[in-house]
Order: structure tokens, then C-alpha cells, then sequence
């Protein structure tokens, strides 16, 4: 089982996922001539300046370099034309032109159509009436497009993905200034674990956001197993954290040696987990929302109250929270300045879990994403996102339980995603 882990402790963009990518040593000429097949029509250009060798109208360099002491690959796109706002069925159009694979086409073009959908919400218009302004630049749909040629060209069977460092401040685009996370990059953060942390830039951009959600199935830290290889993707920005995205290819531990079948690979995913609990009696249970909140917004695996009785007959509530080892410190931090606890009991705990992914599928309603659960090579169940539903039934007054059986039947009709 190989297992890509996106360390984004420093953010993600497109052209950082490429860059870390090929310095994982992925063949970086076969990349570029399947990149030749992409050729994008060009807006405007500057006078006497020269189109790319290919006709594509765009040069992709890769350059091995090394930035603020550490060595990686610095990957940038370069075209010469003026920014056109393209539309979506402009760059769909450009992709089916293109001589790739039709999983790559069509990963590419639903990786757009949520783009075009995390768009439209800040703007109030549907998918197909958007204008992509920045993310519909060349570069843009380059390093989109690049991301799932690497991607086939990788194979993984899963990809983890670390909590998203966002960054703060502000960002000029083509709206004005506006605050960090871009409200489209917002949308799509939607369902992510998030933290903010280093120097005020923009870390995680539209591009990156889109990708971790096209890509990713699950959030945590790096899951046990070999290292196969590393990589590094240097990002332009100077920052107090070492701008960069690192990938580990890992081979996932197989069963123990002396289980009955050492050579079968495991049907799930072992990890472990630190359980941080406490006892409070002595709280306005208005106050235990925020801190829950608090907890899931740094990326907690879970976070639940039980009832209980203590001393003296006094009901009381046990407050859990399941986080990953790097959390640990920050969720110790929210629970001990959030609540009136003195103090909190710790324990690892070994987990067990499906592998799952979530892949999106086009239903009648729009792009709804579906996560789907495995047994080895068994699916056990598919089920629609419920944030997707509740945006939809929000949209479309279909009440949930109707929609999502809906949603399922229309699954069952297409076998699977």
C-alpha cells in the first residue's frame, strides 16, 4: 500500500505540489511531454515576446535550487498573456483538447467545476457564469492539470494530508484586498482541518485548497510505514517558517511477521491517537460549544461530553478529546484556558480504520462528493458528504433525508464513483 503524506506545516499552493512531486524523482522530461499536449489559447501579449517552443503558449521551469538553506525544486509557469478571466467551460474546452489521459481530463475538469462552485458562492452566480480572474490564468490550469499527470504518473493508493497552515494577513487579487484565507479558498477549506501560524502571508491558495480537497481522504499526521522517498517544493514567499511543502512516499507497514499471513496486507489502517479527558462540575454548560469548536478547528479526530455522576451525587460532564500527537500541546492549551478544569488525564490510544477516500461524482444536483469505505478490495458503503447536502438542500429546499436517498440512488445507478 503506498501512502503520499502532504506536510503542509508552511501551506500548499499548485506549483509547490508540482515542484515536491517531481523532487520525489518522478521523470521530470516524460512530465513535460505530456504537459506539451495542453495547449492554451492565449489572451493578449506583450510585443516581441516569444511563445513556447511547443505552441502550447506557456513555459514550465523546474530549477533545483536551494532557499533559505534548504535544497528543493523551485517549479514556476510563465506565459505572455494578460490575465483574460476565463470562464468554465473555457478551460474545460482547453483540457479536452489535450492529448492525456481521460482520467486526467476528468479529474481535471471536476477538480474545475469545484473551483467554479467554491467561486460561485462568493459571488452569488452558478458554476457555469463564473470567471476564474487568478485562477483561471495559465498557470493556474497548468499546475491543476500538472498536479493529476503527477499524480498517475505516482499511482499512490492513498493520500494523508497534515492539518493546512493557512497563514494570516491580507491578499490583493482581483476583488481588492481581502482578508487571508481568500473567501473562494474559504469555501473549499470547508471540512479541513485549519490552524494559522509564522509570519502574516498567504499560505494555503485556491489552487492548493482545491487539490488537498480533490486528493486528500484523510487529515492526520504521517502514518506508520517505510520510507520510500521525500520531496520538496519551494514555495517564492519569504516567511519566519521555512516556506516549503514537504511529500513522503510511504509504504504501509504489512502485518506483523509472526501474524498467520505476514505477506497479506492488513484490510484497514492501524494508527494511534492521544485521548486527553477531564471531569468538570463546576461550568455554565454554555461555554463547553466554543471550546469543542476551538478543538475541531485545530484539526481534533474527534471531541464528545459524557454525563456523569461525581462525589457527593453531583452530575458533571466528562469532556474527551481524540487529537494526533503534534495537537497534543495546542489542545491541552484550549481545554485548560477554556474550561475550569485544573488539570487532564492523557492516554495513547491504538486505533483501527477503514480505509476510505472521497471522490466527487456529478449527480443531477451538481458535484457532490462521496466518501467511500473499504475492505481491502471490498467497498462496504458510499455515502454523500453532508456539508455537500447541506449546501444543497440550502440551495434547493429538498429536505436532507430526501436528498440524500436521492444522492444514493444515484450512486447505486453508476455502480460507484
Amino acid at each position: 500500500m503506498k501512502t503520499l503524506y502532504l506536510d503542509c506545516f508552511s501551506g500548499i499552493s499548485g506549483n509547490m505540489f508540482l515542484a515536491a512531486l517531481l523532487d520525489l524523482g518522478l521523470d521530470r522530461k516524460e512530465f513535460l511531454e505530456k504537459m506539451e499536449t495542453l495547449r492554451i489559447p492565449s489572451g493578449h501579449h506583450h510585443h516581441g515576446e516569444v511563445h513556447h517552443d511547443s505552441g502550447a503558449g506557456y513555459e514550465i521551469h523546474i530549477k533545483d535550487t536551494v532557499r533559505n538553506g534548504f535544497s528543493g525544486i523551485d517549479l514556476t509557469v510563465t506565459s505572455t498573456e494578460d490575465h483574460p478571466h476565463r470562464g468554465l467551460m473555457d478551460v474545460w474546452d482547453v483540457i479536452d483538447k489535450s492529448g492525456l489521459s481521460h482520467n486526467v481530463k476528468q479529474k481535471s475538469k471536476d477538480a474545475f467545476k469545484l473551483l467554479a462552485e467554491a467561486e460561485g458562492k462568493v459571488h452569488g452566480l452558478p458554476p457555469e457564469k463564473v470567471h476564474f480572474h487568478e485562477v483561471g490564468a495559465v498557470d493556474s490550469i497548468v499546475d491543476i492539470v500538472g498536479a493529476f499527470v503527477l499524480m498517475e504518473m505516482l499511482e499512490p493508493d492513498s493520500v494523508i494530508c497534515s492539518p493546512l497552515n493557512v497563514g494570516s494577513g491580507t491578499i490583493r487579487c482581483a476583488h481588492g484586498v481581502l482578508p487571508v484565507p481568500a473567501p473562494a479558498t474559504e469555501n473549499l477549506l470547508i471540512g479541513m482541518p485549519v490552524y494559522s501560524a509564522g509570519s502574516p502571508i498567504e499560505r494555503v491558495t485556491p489552487t492548493g485548497a482545491l487539490l488537498v480537497k480533490m486528493l486528500a481522504s484523510h487529515f492526520g499526521t504521517m502514518p506508520a510505514g517505510k520510507v520510500m522517498g521525500s520531496g520538496r517544493g519551494l514555495g517564492s514567499r519569504e516567511s519566519d517558517i521555512p516556506n516549503f511543502l514537504r511529500v513522503t512516499l510511504l509504504e504501509e507497514t504489512k502485518e506483523k511477521d509472526n501474524a498467520p499471513s505476514a505477506s497479506k496486507e492488513e484490510p484497514f489502517i492501524r494508527d494511534v491517537g492521544i485521548l486527553l479527558e477531564t471531569n468538570i462540575d463546576d461550568m455554565n454548560p454554555q461555554y463547553y460549544e466554543p471550546v469543542m469548536e476551538r478543538l475541531f478547528s485545530i484539526g481534533a479526530m474527534d471531541v464528545w461530553l459524557e454525563t456523569i455522576i461525581m462525589k457527593k451525587g453531583r452530575p458533571a460532564i466528562r469532556l474527551c478529546c481524540l487529537v494526533s500527537l503534534s495537537q497534543e500541546e495546542q489542545a491541552a492549551e484550549i481545554i485548560l484556558k477554556g474550561t475550569t478544569t485544573l488539570g487532564l488525564r492523557r492516554s495513547e490510544v491504538d486505533r483501527i480504520k477503514l480505509r476510505h477516500h472521497i471522490t466527487p461524482m456529478e449527480t443531477t444536483f451538481g458535484l457532490v462528493r462521496i466518501k467511500e469505505a473499504w475492505w481491502g478490495n471490498e467497498r462496504l458503503r458510499a455515502n454523500p458528504e453532508y456539508e455537500d447536502l447541506k449546501r444543497i438542500s440550502k440551495e434547493t429546499g429538498i429536505p436532507l433525508n430526501s436528498l440524500r436517498e436521492e444522492v444514493l440512488r444515484q450512486i447505486e445507478e453508476m455502480g460507484h464513483p
